[in-house]
Order: structure tokens, then C-alpha cells, then sequence
């Protein structure tokens, strides 16, 4: 058993600030990478990975949102980069694909020391009809659906404790 990765999974923790530092591009390279190895229904590959450094969509995706939540904060907790994850709306399995996606891509991030949170909303956002003008813009499939995203960069502060597990997390039928 790898207990290196083990440790990993137990130690990663959803990061809510972050450091006003550029992410190093191989480290962004990396954990993007990571992401197109995550599992998919039938091999299919149906997710698309969108990286958003730019600003100017960075802060209309943090809008975009907050109005879904009804709020004005940022969603994305200040990181630098937004990770939206998207998938084929016609496969019956979008929501399962992208949401591997999403795991590999937080787990790769604590792996090379950046830290991440997943933050839904991103299929209401991408729903919409501002939503479908970005794909437009991104020159991508109005056929996709908004899975999830995660906010990405260096962790601010302290990482969080996990919370103690609970009791009947795991049920055995022998």
C-alpha cells in the first residue's frame, strides 16, 4: 500500500484564502495535467478543463456566482485561478465525470503545495445565456454543462484540522 498517497488524501484540506501570487505555470501545467487522467464512463473523456487566469473572466466568473448564491463576496475566496470543469451534457454520466475531475485536480494541487476548494454554481452559471456566450467567447460545445470549478492558488495562513470522522461513515455487509 502507497502510504505516501494515503497521506495525501488524509492531509488535503479546503483552502478559503489565498496569497496575491501568479501561480508558477508548471505547477498550473501539473495539476491541469492530473485532471485528464481522472476516470470517465466508458473512457469517453467527455470533461473539458478550462483554466481561467485571466482576470477580467475570473472576477465576471466570481460575479456570476455570487448571484447564483444571492451574495457579493467572491465565491472563489480570492485565488488567483479558476479551475472550471465542464462536461458533455448529452453523456448520462457528465455530473460522475466531472466530478473525478475535480478530485484529481485537488489532489494534485496539495501534491505540489498549492492549495484548492471546490465551489459549485457552475451549472447554473453556465446554463444561463451569459454562461453560453462564454462558451462562445472560449470557442467550446454549447453542449456542455457546468460541473463545478475549484479556486487554486497558494494557501494563505494556516491549512485547516480535518474534522474528526464520523462513526458510521463505513458500514461492512459480509
Amino acid at each position: 500500500m502507497n502510504q505516501e498517497f494515503l497521506n495525501l488524501i488524509k492531509s488535503r484540506r479546503s483552502i478559503r484564502s489565498y496569497e496575491n501570487k501568479k501561480i508558477d505555470k508548471e505547477l498550473l501545467e501539473a495539476v491541469l495535467e492530473a485532471g485528464t487522467y481522472a476516470p470517465t464512463a466508458m473512457g469517453k473523456q467527455s470533461p473539458v478543463i478550462v483554466a481561467v487566469t485571466n482576470k477580467k473572466y475570473r472576477d465576471e466568473l466570481s460575479k456570476l456566482n455570487a448571484e447564483v448564491m444571492g451574495a457579493e463576496n467572491d465565491p472563489y475566496y480570492g485565488a488567483p485561478v479558476i479551475v472550471v470543469v465542464l462536461a458533455d451534457g448529452t453523456m448520462p454520466t457528465f455530473i460522475e465525470d466531472g466530478s473525478c475531475v475535480l478530485e484529481n485536480l485537488m489532489l494534485a494541487a496539495h501534491a505540489v503545495g498549492l492549495g484548492s476548494v471546490w465551489v459549485n454554481r457552475e451549472r447554473q452559471i453556465f446554463d444561463s445565456e451569459r454562461g453560453k456566450q462564454l462558451l462562445q467567447e472560449w470557442g467550446l460545445p454549447a453542449t456542455l454543462r457546468g460541473v463545478g470549478a475549484i479556486a487554486l492558488g497558494y494557501p494563505k495562513g494556516e491549512v485547516p484540522k480535518p474534522k474528526e470522522r464520523k462513526k458510521d461513515y463505513i458500514v461492512h455487509v459480509d
